[in-house]
């Protein structure tokens, strides 16, 4: 498993994804900074953190795109289906890989802080509750990434496929409340990725939350799992 997940880090690297992947996301997160601390003149950074949610339909895809879609398209996936590790040592491995260079660069991005701190006080648990949930939000979305990888052997059908659901998670989020009818409106709610997170955006940890965001991804981890077994025995 470790060989797997060694072998995916450092593929981001032989190739220029991680780069791209980790120049956007730091250019992205400087500007967001900018505009919802500086440019409002707080130094609360509940906003920057939850704009920065929605800039993750764009950013996940490109963590994820090629990570079983690839393997498909190469061939190689032959290797990995004959190789003495199980499917799902081998499918977690590259959900690890996948979330280690997003928590990398996240916790580079927080370098921005800085200059905010020397204009006001940063509320500390405000900081950490909003990585918390962001990172539990970024490691839900990974998982979906995956399984949609799993699907096909084209990286560009991938993204777009990935984008897609993103997007559609998100914005039943936005527009939950405005549903009239209550019980649609409770039942979106509880599988809305973006209202679990509200607690963490005002610097309360919210377990529950916690629990739902891994159930989430153990989920869809486990539904990639079932795409290979199945292709296993095909």
């Amino acid at each position: 498993m470790f060989a797997i997940y060694k072998r995916e880090l450092t593929g981001y690297f032989t190739s220029t994804l991680g780069y791209i992947f980790m120049a956007v996301f730091l250019a992205l997160s400087g500007a967001i900074v900018w505009f919802s601390t500086f440019f409002s003149a707080t130094t609360s950074f509940g906003n920057y953190f939850f704009i920065m949610i929605f800039f993750f339909i764009i950013l996940i895809p490109i963590l994820t795109m090629r990570l079983l879609s690839e393997e498909r398209r190469t061939k190689t996936e032959q290797i990995l289906l004959t190789a003495p590790v199980s499917l799902f040592n081998i499918i977690f491995a590259k959900f690890l890989a996948a979330l280690t260079l997003f928590e990398t660069t996240f916790l580079i991005s927080l370098l921005n802080l800085i200059p905010v701190s020397r204009y006001g006080t940063v509320n500390t648990a405000e900081v950490i509750s909003n990585f918390i949930g962001v990172s539990c939000i970024a490691m839900s979305l990974i998982a979906i990434g995956l399984f949609i990888s799993s699907l096909t052997e084209s990286q560009f059908i991938a993204a777009i496929g990935s984008i897609a659901v993103i997007l559609g998670i998100l914005l039943v989020g936005v527009f939950s409340s405005s549903i009239t009818n209550d019980f649609v409106r409770v039942f979106v709610k509880w599988f809305s990725i973006l209202d679990r997170f509200v607690n963490f955006r005002y610097g309360i940890f919210d377990i529950s939350s916690i629990v739902y965001y891994i159930s989430i991804s153990a989920i869809f981890i486990f539904l990639t799992v079932r795409v290979y077994e199945k292709r296993r025995w095909a």
